[in-house]
């Protein structure tokens, strides 16, 4: 009975590799001798990394609406201004800033005329012939416009641009004369005046009063006029080139 039993156990029990008992292999050890197992494994976490890429993404990229009543800037650029929020608030500059064009300095343009015009080196030789100051036995070429009235009533002097004046002068030849200096490398020049309103320093708008027409030495024979100069980058250029038309 007993060499029966014995001989059923040896039987029984599993081959051993070097008088040890071979032990039976686990279900985690079966799942991973498969295929399949890896290459699954991989495409799961590539998708969980895509995801979490895609998420951060969006959430970076994602572009704040404006709204002032909650203090949320947008953030996207808008054309013309930069912004920066402070404390909820926004403060915009303007990137590109309006200039001037030039107006009439008289305050009514439709009863001024050009009475000397400006000497252009280009022109033809009637032109330089009206353009021509005389003063006693000298001709000098005419650095601005005259402007006047038909009737030789005098008239108020504007300024033609917003500015600093710069010089204010009582020449005994030219007259009063204010200077005004505009952006943009400009300067205009205002002689024979009467009654100034303004003095050096002074900071004028465009349009603002400043003087009124009166008479002067050098161009005594066009009475009551203004003598208006344009000067750019320091040489005199023809006003009438800035002036826009009546």
């Amino acid at each position: 009975m007993n060499e029966q039993n014995k001989k059923t156990v040896q039987e029984e029990t599993p081959k051993t590799t070097q008088g040890v008992p071979a032990s039976q292999p686990s279900s985690w050890k079966r799942a991973m001798s498969k295929r399949w197992v890896f290459p699954a494994a991989y495409i799961a976490a590539a998708g969980i990394i895509l995801t979490l890429v895609w998420v951060y993404q969006g959430t970076g990229d994602k572009t704040l609406n404006s709204d002032p009543a909650n203090g949320v800037v947008e953030t996207g650029a808008s054309a013309g201004t930069e912004g920066t929020a402070v404390n909820g608030e926004q403060e915009s500059v303007e990137v590109v800033a309006k200039s001037e064009n030039f107006v009439w300095p008289v305050a009514v343009p439709a009863e001024i005329s050009v009475v000397k015009p400006f000497y252009d080196n280009e022109a033809s030789t009637e032109e330089h012939e009206a353009a021509m100051v005389q003063y006693n036995d000298t001709f000098i070429p005419n650095t601005g416009v005259d402007l006047a009235r038909g009737d030789n009533k005098t008239f108020e002097v504007k300024a033609a641009l917003g500015g600093k004046v710069t010089r204010v002068e009582q020449n005994p030849i030219t007259g009063q004369v204010v200077e005004i200096t505009h952006s943009d490398n400009l300067k205009t020049v205002y002689q024979s005046l009467a009654d100034v309103k303004v003095k050096q320093d002074d900071e004028v708008k465009q349009g603002d009063a400043i003087a009124s027409a009166g008479v002067n030495e050098l161009e005594k024979t066009l009475g009551n006029h203004l003598h208006f100069e344009v000067y750019e980058d320091g040489q005199p250029v023809n006003p009438q080139g800035y002036l826009p038309e009546k």
